[in-house]
Order: C-alpha cells, then sequence, then structure tokens
C-alpha cells in the first residue's frame, strides 16, 4: 500500500481550492490546526458547488419505500452527474447507469435510481437505498465508480459484493453488476462478479481517487433527503 505523503496533501487541498478561487495562502503549521472539525465542516460546507442541470437525470421528488419485490435501488453519491460526470475508468455516468439497469432488466426486473445526499460513503449510501427497495436489495455507486450491492437489515459494512477498485470498474463489470443485483432480488446465489486484479490501480490513482473523494464529500447535505430521479437513458 502507498502512503499519501505531506506533498500529496498539499497538492489535494490547493486543487480543490483553487477550483473555488481562493487567494488566501494556505497554511500547513501545526499551531494553526485549531478548531479543525469546526474548520473542517464550514470547509466542506464553502466547497460546495452548484449542481448543473442535466436532461437526462432528473429529479422527480422524495424518494419513497417500494413495495414491488422485482425492483433494485440504484443509490447514486451526492456529486453524482450534477457536479462530476465520470468515474476513474473513464465511463460517463450516464453509460454506467445504463449499463447497471441494462443488467438489471436483463434478469427480468427493474431498476430505480435515487439521489443520496446526506453521505458519501458507499457502504452507507447502499444501506440507505436498501432500506426503501421493494427486494429488498441495492447497489450503491460513489461518482468515481465505487460500487457495492446491498441486502437490506444487514450492517452497512456487511455487503453482498464489494468493487473497492474504480479504476478497473468498465462498462461490462457495470452491467454484470447489475446482473447480479437482480439475482440476489430472486433469491438466488450467484457467482461473484470476476474482478481484475491490477496491482498497480491504487498507486496510479491514489491522488485522483482522493480529489475525487473530497468533491464528492463537500456535496453532502445533513439531514437531507434522497431523491428519486428520472433518468433517461
Amino acid at each position: 500500500m502507498v502512503d499519501i505523503d505531506e506533498d500529496l496533501i498539499r497538492k489535494i487541498v490547493k486543487e480543490v481550492l483553487a477550483q473555488r478561487q481562493i487567494d488566501t495562502p494556505i497554511s500547513f503549521k501545526k499551531a494553526d490546526r485549531v478548531n479543525d472539525e469546526v474548520k473542517d465542516k464550514k470547509l466542506v460546507s464553502d466547497l460546495a458547488v452548484p449542481e448543473k442541470n442535466i436532461s437526462w437525470f432528473q429529479p422527480v421528488g422524495i424518494a419513497k419505500p417500494g413495495y414491488s419485490k422485482d425492483e433494485v435501488v440504484i443509490a447514486v453519491a451526492p456529486a453524482f452527474a450534477t457536479v462530476l460526470d465520470k468515474t476513474e475508468s473513464k465511463v460517463s455516468h450516464r453509460e454506467a447507469l445504463r449499463q447497471l439497469i441494462a443488467g438489471i432488466e436483463e434478469e427480468g426486473l427493474k431498476a430505480r435510481v435515487i439521489k443520496v445526499y446526506d453521505t458519501s460513503d458507499v457502504s452507507f449510501i447502499s444501506a440507505e437505498a436498501d432500506d426503501i427497495s421493494g427486494s429488498g436489495i441495492a447497489i450503491g455507486l460513489q461518482s468515481k465508480g465505487t460500487a457495492i450491492i446491498h441486502q437490506k437489515d444487514q450492517e452497512a459494512m456487511n455487503n453482498l459484493e464489494l468493487f473497492g477498485e474504480a479504476p478497473v470498474i468498465d462498462e461490462q463489470m457495470f452491467r454484470e453488476i447489475g446482473k447480479n443485483a437482480a439475482r440476489y432480488a430472486k433469491g438466488d446465489s450467484p457467482e461473484p462478479v470476476a474482478q481484475p486484479n491490477d496491482q498497480m490501480a491504487r498507486p496510479n490513482f491514489q491522488a485522483i481517487s482522493a480529489i475525487l473523494h473530497i468533491r464528492e464529500t463537500r456535496q453532502v447535505v445533513p439531514g437531507k433527503p434522497a431523491e428519486e430521479i428520472k433518468v433517461t437513458i
């Protein structure tokens, strides 16, 4: 595992602040780290950016619990589509959803898409989603591409399948993730989706992943309910 050193941390922080055109000099001295927790919360709030209006990705109200046993909920993270638009593997968010939905539909089930705002953690995104999924099965998806298949009444960290290496998740993998989620919803016990073993994925994408997660987290709105999303693909 490669550690993030101080130079990398500086690069990440400066890159994020640069997006807001903040010209105040940045100090990394220990003496300046006063009330860090309060400052961090304010920083995240101040760095949130307005969401873009995307024609194919439209909120249609607060997400309600479903009662159809043949549905799988796909829950996306706060920055998905409206702030960020592609995964670490360069798959557009529209295409990622198209493949997930296609995989679910190929198994004879239907997909419902929601957007979660009160967390950027993919485990908690999926756990929130399966509570409103009629089948009790949900897929959590971060903007960078990390994904989870989760089952209702399980602890957030206790997932059915975890896809933690976003740089290796391509279009076909998204489709297979959708298919497996649907199989779980039907009560099957499918073989886990095969994941490529790329030992260089973590060191090569670590800085990018950290920056994307910062961008995701700054869009978190504590207490904001998930929204139902109408997807046109």
